[in-house]
């Protein structure tokens, strides 16, 4: 489904394979890589993601983070056969902004093609891959293609600042898989862009169509183990509109666990924050998928509840839960209001830290801390984007607060921008009548830390 001018995509993203690749950074020739602090990329993802021919411009890039589902984007940085060969947006300071802004890039090389593949060679000068089995059935002709193309591929992702460990994809567009030659040669360039790329410290990914590229790959894989390097990670077209990385044509034990990318819907328009692009969507489980380390508080606090309640001083019998205590006299003096011992008392120096979050807050000053005074200092701290996918302490402050909003939403807190989340964070958003989005952007975070419900 490659297409000319308005777009043509693969796009995906990838995780590492443990003991795949070796340590060290290596460069081709005498370029260093630019940017070289930038990171892997795809890295651990679970998510959305979307592919177009040409990356879109910085402006268009920024309104589809604020206002898209997506966190993924696909874009052609080499191979002679690609639509896009012109591409006036991407650069090195594009890659390195839409990496610093969180975006996962799935950078792909469309070269040589299937040689039984109608609509190739697209141009005059570019070619398919060579179908000639050779001496011995070895398809050294393919094989010497894919090594050169891998190397190519390097050659541009270093130029353009996309470091080592990260995936390079190939687009090998579906092809008649019943013509032998021509699915041998395909598969003999495929293992050698892999062992190359490899040997260049890069995670090979291949993008195809799950009835002929993705299935000769996962039948190796089952028939002729040793016949091949095999690709970390794959990328299969099966457009069925369902957001999994699963397809009835492969079998569900290869690439797993996070191997797998899907795009399960072609090219169509939409429209996020204003901003319309042609895309084909795509659903991302590779690397480790998304996940967040552990953070500890004040010595192993427990600050993670389903439910936060009012706390306030004793009274009448009353008590306040001693966990919820230390959690709040934690997080006051994590946050520079309270300066005693982490206890489980709700006394009078506590009240006067709540009191002093309360007065700097624009809160009503009194001896109840509220559910609305807990979000704000659940919610506390620097902004982003985030969205389902999302992870980190950003995301663990985000299903905080929505818990003390919504005492019923009993999200668990995990740091991953889930389902769950995803489902409470919407409810929330209408229920403080915002825009009902998915995405937390600057408006969202002002309101959680306002208490608004």
């Amino acid at each position: 489904m490659s297409r000319l001018p308005r777009r043509t995509a693969r796009a995906t993203f990838t995780g590492l394979v443990a003991g795949t690749l070796a340590a060290s950074v290596m460069t081709l020739g005498t370029a260093a890589p630019a940017h070289a602090d930038n990171v892997t990329t795809p890295g651990d993802f679970t998510g959305y993601g979307f592919d177009q021919c040409l990356a879109p411009t910085q402006k268009s890039m920024n309104a589809w983070l604020k206002h898209s589902p997506f966190l993924s984007v696909g874009i052609y940085t080499s191979g002679d056969s690609r639509a896009c060969r012109n591409q006036p947006n991407l650069t090195p300071t594009w890659i390195r902004k839409q990496l610093a802004r969180g975006w996962r890039l799935l950078p792909i090389t469309l070269g040589p093609q299937a040689s039984c593949q109608p609509r190739f060679p697209r141009y005059d000068d570019d070619e398919t891959i060579n179908p000639k089995p050779g001496s011995k059935n070895r398809y050294r002709a393919a094989r010497r293609q894919g090594r050169e193309e891998a190397v190519k591929a390097v050659e541009a992702a270093q130029g353009l600042g996309i470091v080592p460990t990260s995936t390079l994809w190939y687009d090998l567009e579906g092809f008649d898989n019943t013509n032998t030659h021509c699915r041998e040669s395909a598969l003999s360039f495929l293992s050698a862009w892999t062992t190359k790329l490899h040997q260049l410290n890069y995670v090979s990914g291949v993008y195809s169509s799950a009835g002929s590229g993705i299935l000769e790959l996962d039948r190796a894989r089952i028939n002729r183990p040793k016949a091949f390097t095999l690709p970390d990670q794959i990328w299969l077209a099966r457009w069925d509109g369902v957001a999994n990385t699963s397809s009835s044509y492969i079998r569900e034990d290869g690439w797993r666990p996070h191997a797998r990318i899907k795009q399960y819907q072609g090219g169509h328009d939409e429209t996020w924050g204003g901003v319309r692009i042609n895309i084909d969507r795509n659903f991302l489980d590779v690397g480790r998928g998304s996940w967040a380390p552990p953070v500890a508080h004040c010595g192993n606090t427990q600050v993670d509840f389903v439910k936060y309640d009012a706390v306030m001083p004793a009274r009448d019998g009353y008590a306040a839960d001693g966990a919820q205590v230390k959690a709040l006299r934690c997080l006051l003096k994590e946050h520079g209001v309270f300066s005693g011992k982490v206890g489980a008392r709700y006394n009078k120096r506590t009240q006067r830290a709540v009191n002093e979050w309360q007065r700097t807050h624009g809160f009503e000053v009194g001896p109840n801390f509220s559910r609305e005074n807990w979000m704000s200092l659940l919610a506390a701290g620097k902004m982003g984007v985030y969205k389902f996918g999302s992870a980190g302490e950003p995301v663990r402050r985000i299903q905080r607060a929505l818990n003390a909003a919504r005492p019923k939403a009993r999200i668990e807190v995990t740091g991953v921008f889930d389902k769950k989340t995803d489902e409470v964070l919407r409810a929330w958003q209408r229920q403080a009548r915002l825009p009902v989005s998915g995405v937390v952007i600057g408006r969202h975070w002002a309101a959680l830390q306002a208490g608004k419900r």
